[in-house]
């Protein structure tokens, strides 16, 4: 319980008056990561939605209705993740992410990892996905090649990278649905391969 308080007060602390980038100027607040801080599976989103800027909260908008059920199809709770986000405040009228804020966004997230130290890490998204592919030295790709790193494992150091859609962009793209609900299923596979 110690390592969990001291934790989640740093890293809000860290937030709350981070300056690194001008989206302090626009933001309620920087979200900090959620969920069991011992997880073998960190989520990682690209950045709050603007009801989880105003609740201060992960996932609630219609994005997280749909993760939920992705979840709850591949019998994963949030109590057994950590989830979290690449950037850590709201994008104005959610464009996309300049990448001076995600150099300057992404020791937070590099910080997580350390700390929560997951066995898998679970991009959703382009954006977070690019991330960890350049954290980790692996291969470069295009937004064009995105959808076929979909659904596929990874393994880098001591840990997999599996990156996932987005929930968010399945409220737009009911045909990767299904797609998505057997990627969301094989977290639990993936979990137990060491």
């Amino acid at each position: 319980m110690e390592r969990y308080l001291s934790f989640k007060m740093y890293t809000k602390k860290e937030l709350q008056n981070c300056k690194l980038c001008d989206l302090y100027k626009t933001r309620l607040n920087a979200l900090v990561g959620e969920g069991n801080r011992n997880a073998d599976i960190m989520l990682i989103a690209q950045a709050p939605g603007e009801l989880e800027d105003k609740a201060n909260k992960m996932f609630i908008g219609p994005s997280g209705k749909m993760l939920d059920k992705l979840l709850q199809n591949a019998q994963i709770s949030r109590d057994e993740i950590y989830i979290t986000n690449l950037i850590k405040c709201n994008l104005p009228q959610n464009r996309r992410p300049k990448q001076r804020e995600i150099k300057a966004c992404s020791k937070h997230l590099d910080m997580e990892i350390v700390e929560i130290n997951p066995k898998i890490l679970v991009p959703l998204g382009y954006y977070a996905t690019k991330y960890l592919f350049e954290k980790y030295c692996l291969s470069e790709f295009t937004k064009k090649e995105f959808p076929k790193l979909l659904g596929n494992i990874f393994t880098v150091e001591n840990r997999k990278i599996y990156p996932l859609s987005h929930p968010a962009s399945l409220l737009y793209h009911n045909e990767f649905i299904d797609n998505s609900i057997e990627n969301f299923s094989k977290l639990k596979k993936w979990r137990k391969i060491k």
